[in-house]
């Protein structure tokens, strides 16, 4: 009786327990952040329409094993169409751990954002102060799309071949440049 007790427990520790057992990319391991801004706060105004209109640096943690490329999309949430794409990449190497300010990583392919522009667009909200997102999302593929693809075509290019996915949140007002 105690040894089933016992061993009930155990395994439903294990269960609970995400980190054991289980593929760390899969766990949400993956990570993108910034040297420019924290998670969930404001993006200096140099990456955006008041500044020089440059990406941001990005730095990329945690790509699990297996992954053939990475993707990336940055869009505004907060449009009012639910979304307004700013910037989308794909085919970055998987061995890829910085995004440099003001640049796309060698052999990486720049798709078409909702400017009509294969090139960073920085954030620009019309009134309010808008939410952005930079989502990296590690594939089992590297992804065949010509360079008129938009958010869609890569979003269903990708599905079934997801590994991991890391997001950075941060919010841009209008305005005069900030210091950062």
């Amino acid at each position: 009786m105690r040894w089933t007790f016992l061993s009930c427990l155990i395994l439903c520790l294990l269960a609970a327990s995400p980190a054991i057992g289980q593929d760390p990319g899969k766990q949400g391991a993956m990570r993108v952040s910034s040297l420019a801004f924290e998670n969930n706060g404001d993006i200096p105004s140099q990456y955006g329409c008041a500044g020089a209109n440059i990406n941001p640096p990005l730095r990329i943690d945690g790509v699990p094993p297996g992954s053939k490329s990475l993707a990336l999309v940055f869009d505004d949430v907060d449009a009012r169409r639910g979304s307004y794409v700013h910037w989308i990449l794909w085919n970055i190497d998987p061995k890829t751990v910085e995004i440099r300010e003001n640049s796309v990583p060698a052999g990486a392919v720049e798709g078409t954002n909702d400017f009509k522009k294969t090139a960073y667009g920085g954030p620009c909200p019309p009134t309010r102060p808008h939410t952005y997102v930079f989502r990296v999302y590690a594939l089992d593929r590297f992804l065949d799309l010509p360079v008129t693809s938009a958010k869609k075509d890569l979003e269903k290019a990708m599905e079934g071949h997801i590994l991991a996915k890391a997001e950075l949140r941060g919010r841009y007002r209008k305005g005069p440049p900030s210091k950062k």
